[in-house]
């Protein structure tokens, strides 16, 4: 592990509680994580290693929410494998594009997506508010492997931020779930898609292993309670972060896009 101070550990573990919160409830905890890895890493450190660190870090707190929504929450786990096994394969091919294209192209496009979709969420009160409908058709199904798996995970490869936010969105819109259980679904397909991101990174050499542990067990407790926040508060808490969420990430890929 490179040399950090107690004080910058300190800060890290926090940033990883508090994205492990916010994933679990709604996705989104990468927006927290990620940066604050890469400030809080020495100078000099590859960026590769905040990214292999950043997903050692999060596939505990993301298969920790997983079990504790599967517990409550009436997950397909099925569905969500075959979505997560989808996410998986349209990752490696937004990472292979990724090198060749310009995402300051892209931003712009996907900021306006985001606030079409904050608007959505606004004037829909009821979007995700109801009881998850019963079992999905199987065209359903299909569509939500189609967009959430491969789509999404595309756009995962390629760009990255705000992706368990999109899954959640998406698996609400297509299969009729409220939005905790759109959250635990999103959860298992999570896990699909980290633990393929963790293996290549894990094979380049890319994680720091010591301090990803120490961060984890904060990011586990973080995504835990989560779980059971959004479990205990239901779908309209959900809603007010899932906002809360998005409007940060219209902001964060402002900031990337105009003033970084």
């Amino acid at each position: 592990m490179p040399d950090i101070s107690l004080t910058v550990v300190a800060l890290l573990c926090l940033a990883a509680l508090a994205a492990g919160w916010i994933d679990a409830v709604v996705g989104g905890g990468g927006l927290l994580l990620l940066p604050a890895l890469l400030l809080g890493l020495p100078a000099g450190t590859p960026a590769a290693h905040a990214l292999g660190t950043n997903k050692a870090v999060a596939i505990v707190g993301t298969t920790g929410a997983a079990v504790t929504y599967a517990r409550k929450a009436p997950v397909d786990v099925g569905t969500a494998v075959r979505i997560g096994l989808a996410a998986l394969a349209g990752s490696s091919g937004g990472a292979f594009f990724a090198a060749g294209m310009s995402t300051d192209v892209l931003q712009p496009v996907i900021m306006v997506v985001l606030l079409a979709v904050a608007a959505f969420v606004i004037l829909r009160p009821s979007f995700g508010t109801a009881p998850a409908s019963g079992p999905a058709t199987r065209r359903r199904k299909l569509a939500a492997i189609a967009l959430a798996g491969v789509g999404i995970g595309f756009y995962d490869g390629l760009i990255g931020p705000g992706t368990g936010t999109f899954l959640v969105l998406a698996l609400t819109g297509l299969l009729h779930l409220d939005l905790v259980t759109a959250s635990a679904t999103a959860k298992i397909v999570n896990c699909c898609t980290n633990a393929g991101a963790l293996a290549m990174f894990a094979w380049q050499g890319a994680v720091l292993w010591q301090l990803a542990a120490l961060m984890a067990a904060f990011n586990l407790a973080g995504a835990t309670l989560g779980a059971r926040t959004a479990l205990k508060r239901g779908s309209g808490f959900v809603r007010v972060v899932l906002l809360t969420v998005v409007l940060a990430l219209v902001a964060n890929l402002a900031y990337e896009q105009w003033v970084a």
